[in-house]
């Protein structure tokens, strides 16, 4: 089973890189099943239910979520009865949406995918550790294959997470940073890491915001609104094999695409 894990999709520019890129991608490198973070698909910040159904078009599975999952407050008027739309698990309980989905692939290989939110650095949310304890039964009673998406800042927990999974999923997907990291690696349980997928939006950018905007703040320390970056894309991402009867990944690929 050859999984594609895309890293976040920042505004119009990203969205671009999604059509351009991915059904190529689909088509010769074989892949079964997509996975994309989008919570800042929609200008920077959130997703709305028109982006989301552009995004699936295009080819996407499953849209995971980060800590910006709300900043366009229509998401709670469909993030119930969007299966394929999955938001951090650890959120409180009664909070709308669910953390994780589960998907029927080729009529007889079923994908886990959930999501979770780090806490160092970001929103003080229910514990992940503790989180992915309680969903792992439930995911690896029914799937075959599961995936974390584990949107967090610090490399730190990112790693220690991984660790204490290692073995129980088939692959670690860390993003939130924007920055694709170089440490690509099947851990010694047999999961595929990667610290951070990277960002597919605008490559003339810092993280996906007008440069000079961010500069001026780090300047003069006022508030400033941040703008989504213009002008060429990257496209980051992850190609991910693994075995479908024992869920252990065999390679992970890092993928860098650029208009």
């Amino acid at each position: 089973m050859r999984l594609l894990m895309i890293g976040d999709i920042v505004g119009r520019p990203g969205r671009r890189a999604v059509k351009d890129n991915l059904p190529g991608l689909v088509q010769e490198q074989s892949i079964d099943f997509v996975i994309a973070n989008g919570e800042n698909a929609a200008g920077g910040n959130g997703i709305t239910r028109e982006i989301a159904r552009e995004l699936f078009a295009c080819g996407i599975n499953v849209i995971t979520m980060g800590n910006h999952v709300w900043n366009k407050k229509e998401i709670i008027n469909f993030i119930d009865n969007e299966i394929r739309l999955i938001r951090p698990a650890n959120y409180p309980p009664g909070t709308p949406g669910k953390g994780y989905g589960i998907y029927n692939v080729n009529n007889n290989v079923r994908i886990g995918v959930f999501n979770l939110s780090g806490r160092i650095f970001m929103p003080e949310l229910d514990c992940p550790f503790q989180s992915a304890g309680a969903i792992l039964p439930l995911l690896k009673e029914k799937c075959n294959i599961i995936l974390l998406d584990f949107h967090a800042e610090a490399t730190s927990e990112k790693i220690a997470l991984a660790y204490y999974l290692d073995n129980a999923i088939s692959a670690f997907c860390g993003t939130h940073t924007h920055v694709q990291t170089a440490d690509e690696r099947i851990l010694p349980g047999g999961t595929a890491y990667i610290t951070d997928v990277g960002m597919t939006g605008p490559y003339e950018s810092v993280i996906g915001v007008k440069k000079e905007l961010v500069i001026e703040k780090f300047l003069t320390q006022m508030p400033r609104k941040f703008e989504v970056a213009a002008g060429l894309y990257q496209f980051n991402a992850v190609r991910i094999d693994i075995d479908e009867e024992t869920g252990i990944a065999e390679n992970i690929t890092r993928i860098q695409n650029f208009e």
